[in-house]
């Protein structure tokens, strides 16, 4: 079977409409896109003026990031050619093509008008009833900045860099006594010693200014070429990243609140997640359940006055100075006299309160004497570290280790996301500089994931038909 001829004219040319069939699902994204409020999310040129030359309507331009995003193409050279070769994609811009140049500064230039049409969708989701709003997940993973690990500036790295300096220095100083006689035998230029003493101390007094910088400002470390970014602990390695955090509805998988944050752990993040996910349902309670990352009881407590059940295990408890001495397990607390119990029977006082890191030490005047001191500790007395808010820890901790099923509702909700998220950005990394840039990018991950999802969940027919009245 042969096709027809590249060069034959027809009498009835053919309708782009008719090329894309009434189930595809970039219908949606038009009539998602169709039914926002451009102009009061933030878009700018959402109503062109009545003089010059009209520019790329926003709506367009935001369908082609969608699209893209959703079929994992991120580039803005890339969604250029797409704007020339791609059916779907003329379909959906009207045969605009818009230079990549465009392209690119549409999404830096409406990074937080991005993020709330992500918002919007997710409210789209909890108008149509996709929300069990009982249980929800927590989990954070980590996303590679535009940056190299050779660009991250560190107080060690300083020194590091600086006796290297110091040492090249020495080395050119005991060259010099021999200097007349390597360039009468040296073939080619001869080196000029004092030049290049010169230029190793002027980088020696620019590290010294970042390191100066750095203390000043407060900093463990920076990254030259993405300041906002910062030195995290992967799977793989280290590497230069950003903090993803979602929050995951256990109805539907849905994703129902995010957030970009460059802390390279997740501690912090448990109550204000846990706040943006219970507002996004609209539950007056809220069960929650995280990892150990997010083990944090003053978090706990703040969950509690929020009307949410945290389910979090704290890390298993091991003694820091070695596994041959009792771990904090072996001692127990009592509330009633605020003191502990050691194993050989003693009783350990409260002796110092710290208010800045938030909490209290104790130690018993029996260790010297103690027959079991060496198998407890080799300082002078164990001392017993216990936190302010230990019991709001200890309760996250009990719920989840009573029930182990927890744990696993969390994993089956809230970890294939991340998976289905970083297999559309095909990296994954990010290509855009700046933590509210990268926000924006991440937004479009969280959108085309729930796109996705609420269409294999009700059906490009069923889904079209609930977002009609918004695209009227």
């Amino acid at each position: 079977m042969t096709g027809q001829s590249r060069y034959q004219t027809t009498l009835f040319p053919e309708v782009l409409d008719e090329a894309v069939g009434r189930d595809d699902p970039v219908r949606v994204i038009d009539a998602f896109v169709a039914g926002l409020e451009l102009e009061q999310l933030g878009f700018s040129k959402a109503i062109a003026e009545e003089m010059g030359r009209p520019p790329y309507a926003p709506g367009d331009l935001l369908k082609l990031y969608i699209y893209g995003y959703l079929h994992r193409v991120r580039a803005s050279r890339r969604l250029e050619a797409e704007t020339r070769r791609n059916i779907q994609v003329m379909w959906l811009l009207n045969r605009l093509t818009p230079s990549f140049k465009t392209i690119a500064d549409f999404r830096k230039d409406h990074a937080e008008a991005i993020v709330k049409v992500c918002r919007a969708f997710i409210r789209f989701c909890g108008e149509q009833s996709l929300f069990g709003a009982e249980l929800l997940a927590i989990d954070g993973t980590k996303i590679a900045a535009v940056a190299s690990r050779k660009q991250v500036v560190t107080p060690q790295r300083i020194a590091k860099m600086n006796a290297a300096i110091d040492r090249r220095i020495a080395d050119y100083l005991a060259s010099m006594d021999d200097a007349d006689r390597t360039e009468a035998g040296s073939v080619g230029k001869p080196v000029d010693v004092a030049a290049a003493i010169e230029a190793l101390k002027a980088q020696k007094d620019q590290l010294q200014a970042q390191a100066q910088d750095l203390a000043a400002r407060g900093l463990k470390q920076e990254v030259m070429t993405e300041p906002e970014a910062r030195l995290m602990r992967t799977p793989h390695g280290h590497a230069v990243a950003y903090n993803a955090q979602t929050v995951v509805d256990a109805e539907h998988k849905l994703i129902v609140a995010f957030d970009l944050t460059n802390e390279g752990n997740d501690l912090q993040q448990l109550h204000p997640m846990a706040v943006q996910g219970k507002a996004a349902v609209e539950a007056d309670e809220i069960t929650v359940v995280a990892d150990t990352g997010y083990s944090n009881g003053e978090h706990g407590a703040l969950c509690e006055q929020d009307r949410i059940t945290a389910i979090v295990p704290r890390p298993e408890v091991v003694n820091p100075k070695g596994p041959q001495y009792f771990s904090r397990d072996r001692f127990s607390y009592d509330h009633e006299s605020d003191t502990w119990r050691c194993p050989a029977g003693e009783t350990l006082s409260l002796f110092k309160t710290s208010q800045t890191q938030q909490q209290k030490e104790y130690a018993s005047r029996a260790c010297g004497a103690c027959a079991l001191k060496a198998q407890c500790t080799n300082a002078a007395r164990r001392v017993i570290v216990r936190h302010f808010y230990e019991d709001e820890r200890e309760a996250m901790h009990r719920r989840a280790v009573a029930d182990p099923s927890w744990m696993t509702h969390r994993r089956e909700t809230v970890e294939h996301p991340f998976g289905t998220m970083k297999w559309l950005m095909a990296g994954p990394r990010f290509l855009v500089k700046g933590l509210k840039k990268a926000k924006a990018e991440f937004a479009l991950g969280v959108l085309c994931y729930n796109l996705k999802r609420v269409a294999n969940i009700l059906g490009v027919p069923a889904l079209l038909g609930a977002l009609a009245p918004s695209a009227a």
